[in-house]
């Protein structure tokens, strides 16, 4: 072998070295065969101490020498990508809730996380590490809705614990996917726990709750959605039995990892740490706060608290290297769950784009959502018709008044935490683009939210076929503390009743004109509607019923669609009848304790359509052991349209301690042709019938006889049946 060949052998050799010590440098937290856990342990091994620290807050630090971008968690999606730009709004949460459509929900979900996965891709490929821009999500708010007054109500599913659970399980699903390895995106189960106002007190109440309230109440929904695997579960600003919630053993440890096996991350509300030392006073300063925060089990700070003095406690000795490594080990999984690490190429969701966002089959989805979720409540005759007022008929209809101060509103249609859509339908677009071209439309606001006395458009209703007031409420005059800057309880609804000016200018429009009124009202909460009931001959309660509410409302009054929106929440006649709003005792709250007069009960929305319904199979007697309690029934349409029934399935429970009036255990949506029907399968699992027993601190199933009342709302029954529980 000569030189030059002596030469280029060497050169080779070294060549084979280097691209094998290339190899080997490939540290295994990039190695996308190898399972998370080693994954993440690798990245431990790789992080200083320091750099450890800095990626524990929301705002997390890059850390470059690992090719680890910034990120912000930050991140909302509550009924819709919200605060990142143009996006598909729909109807606020309360309002999907009162669709009782879970499979509907599921489906906006996948939907929601379809655009954020969109969004993000768009983002990072311009490296854009924006606020709002990421893959996780602090939604859904699976709070129980307990009081009327709490502005935030807006944000639930409602009062229910079972539709909240079956809500919330379908929402977390449909946002996180079902791919086996990745998740599309990360939801999150918020606030953990015993949270609903009052707003103005949050940052510093201790909520007094016992077990039995505790258990079957306020943690149940929660208790699902971790069943559900979801990704995050976010600590509530309040203590609980006096403990803070971001730093208290029994929610983080005792039932939230130990007993529920959570395997996911804990996030705080935003900058829940400083109501710690500022607010509750249970620990000294932000030292102590971010040891104590480490070491219950907190993983991602919505602050700086821990980004500032994680390192403080740790060199006080308060908290130990291997506590830092604890903390954020689940957040670095939540990560890997998504894709951070891996290569663009290999995830399913890469090519999710521009034509992902706000796209027609989205909007399509909104409409639907929107025109299942508003709610007839009244629907009477007018003078000597012997038809209902709604729907109406376009060849009666040559002249229509519209009128309100939210007919135009675009707050009206988006609620709170949400998405900007350039597609948005007010309802006085969504009316006026239903009727044909040679229809007279007009539109007047009429009044504003103080006024008493001065009013407009009356004398123009006096001269149209049907007047459509809009009136209610916007997210200004109900929602969080701070966001509803008109609220006269920081957020919090002082009373149930409608702006007196709205109701002074519905009386004032019953008084000028002739032809059917209809009231629209818009809202997030149980308000009084005895003021207006008198003066309209039809009332719609809309919710916040996202962008394409002027579009639902119209199909709903000229009868493209029935209206078959359930309320998820009680009205009450007062406020009076309630317990003192500081109170978390259940007792006295909601169709499932309340034994008074309501306005509507729960479950309650009116159709254009009829029904009736049969027994055909009766549930039989089952073992405590069992897996279901089975039952069938058919519905039929009775009326003159097609039209969506919701069939409830109440429990009332046999003799045991503060047992609940009755229960929702089982629903289901069935559409029905007129003059058809349909036979459907309803399933109650026997072990959603357990119930906390005090004595031993544990659930329990309770022998002896069940009581079934099936209807279309918690109060006016269509079948009553019964079933045994035998040991």
């Amino acid at each position: 072998m000569n030189c030059f060949s002596t030469y280029r052998f060497i050169l080779f050799f070294c060549f084979c070295i280097g691209i094998a010590n290339a190899q080997q440098k490939t540290p295994a937290y990039k190695n996308q065969d190898l399972p998370i856990e080693k994954r993440v342990d690798d990245l431990l091994k790789q992080l200083t101490i320091e750099e450890k620290i800095s990626l524990l807050g929301f705002e997390s630090k890059a850390v470059k020498r690992l090719d680890i971008p910034q990120y912000n968690w930050w991140n909302e999606s509550l009924h819709g990508v919200a605060r990142a730009g143009k996006a598909t709004v729909f109807p606020q949460a309360l309002g999907m809730a009162a669709t009782f459509n879970d499979p509907l929900l599921n489906e906006v979900a996948n939907a929601i996380s379809t655009e954020a996965r969109a969004k993000n891709n768009m983002a990072v490929a311009k490296d854009r590490r924006l606020q709002y821009m990421g893959l996780n999500f602090w939604s859904p708010n699976i709070n129980i809705f307990r009081d009327p007054r709490w502005g935030r109500g807006q944000e639930t599913y409602g009062e229910d614990p079972f539709l909240t659970g079956k809500m919330g399980t379908a929402y977390v699903k449909g946002l996180q996917g079902t791919d086996p390895k990745y998740m599309k995106t990360a939801a999150c189960a918020k606030h953990f726990a015993v949270h609903s106002g009052p707003e103005k007190t949050r940052h510093s109440i201790d909520v007094i709750v016992d077990e039995k309230d505790l258990r079957e109440t306020y943690l149940y929904a929660f208790k699902k959605l971790v069943d559900a695997k979801v990704e995050t579960v976010m600590c509530a600003y309040n203590r609980v039995n006096s403990e803070p919630c971001c730093t208290g053993k029994t929610l983080l440890q005792d039932i939230l990892r130990k007993e529920w096996k959570f395997g996911g991350h804990v996030v705080t509300d935003c900058w829940a740490l400083q109501d710690i030392y500022e607010g509750h006073k249970t620990l000294p300063n932000s030292v102590a706060v971010a040891a104590e925060a480490i070491k219950r089990g907190v993983n991602m700070d919505c602050s700086g608290l821990l980004q500032k003095d994680a390192i403080n406690a740790l060199n006080q000795k308060l908290i130990t290297a291997q506590d830092i490594d604890n903390a954020l080990a689940p957040t670095l999984r939540t990560q890997f769950k998504l894709g951070f690490y891996d290569k663009a190429e290999d995830n399913p969701y890469r090519k999710y784009g521009i034509d992902s966002i706000a796209n027609t089959y989205h909007r399509n989805l909104s409409l639907k959502m929107a025109e299942q979720s508003m709610v007839l409540l009244k629907n009477g005759q007018f003078g000597d018709s012997k038809t209902k007022v709604l729907p109406l008929k376009k060849e009666d209809c040559k002249s229509i008044m519209i009128v309100g101060p939210n007919a135009a509103s675009l707050d009206a249609l988006l609620g709170n935490y949400h998405g900007i859509s350039d597609k948005a339908v007010n309802f006085v677009e969504g009316i006026a683009g239903a009727v044909d071209p040679d229809t007279r439309v007009e539109y007047d606001m009429g009044c504003d939210f103080a006024n008493t006395t001065d009013f407009g458009g009356v004398w123009a209703a006096s001269m149209a076929n049907v007047t459509i007031a809009v009136i209610g409420f916007t997210p200004v005059y109900e929602g969080e503390e701070g966001d509803a800057f008109l609220a006269d309880g920081k957020g919090d609804r002082k009373n149930m009743d409608l702006p007196a000016s709205h109701i002074a200018y519905i009386k004032a429009l019953r008084k000028g004109t002739k032809t059917p009124l209809i009231a629209v009202v818009t809202g997030g909460s149980a308000v009084d509607i005895s003021a207006i009931e008198p003066y309209v001959d039809a009332i719609v309660f809309a919710w916040y019923p996202g962008e394409q509410g002027g579009t639902a409302l119209a199909n709903l009054l000229f009868g493209k669609s029935s209206p078959s929106g359930h309320l998820p929440v009680t009205f009450y006649k007062s406020f009076s009848d309630l317990p003192d709003y500081n109170s978390y005792a259940m007792k006295g709250r909601t169709y499932r304790y309340f034994d008074k007069e309501v306005q509507y009960p729960f479950g309650f929305g009116l159709s254009y359509s009829s029904f009736g319904y049969n027994w055909v199979q009766q549930p039989k007697a089952v073992k405590m052991s069992s897996d279901k309690v089975s039952m069938q029934i058919e519905i039929f349409n009775t009326g003159q349209y097609d039209a969506d029934e919701v069939a409830q399935v109440y429990v009332e429970y046999p003799n045991m301690d503060r047992k609940p009036i009755k229960e929702l255990k089982a629903f289901k949506r069935v559409s029905l042709v007129k003059g058809k029907s349909k036979t459907i399968t309803l399933e109650i699992p026997v072990e959603e019938l357990q119930k906390w027993d005090d004595t031993t601190k544990q659930f329990k199933i309770y022998e002896g006889n069940y009581k079934l009342k099936i209807g279309s709302n918690s109060r006016d029954t269509m079948l009553e049946g019964s079933f045994e529980i035998l040991k």
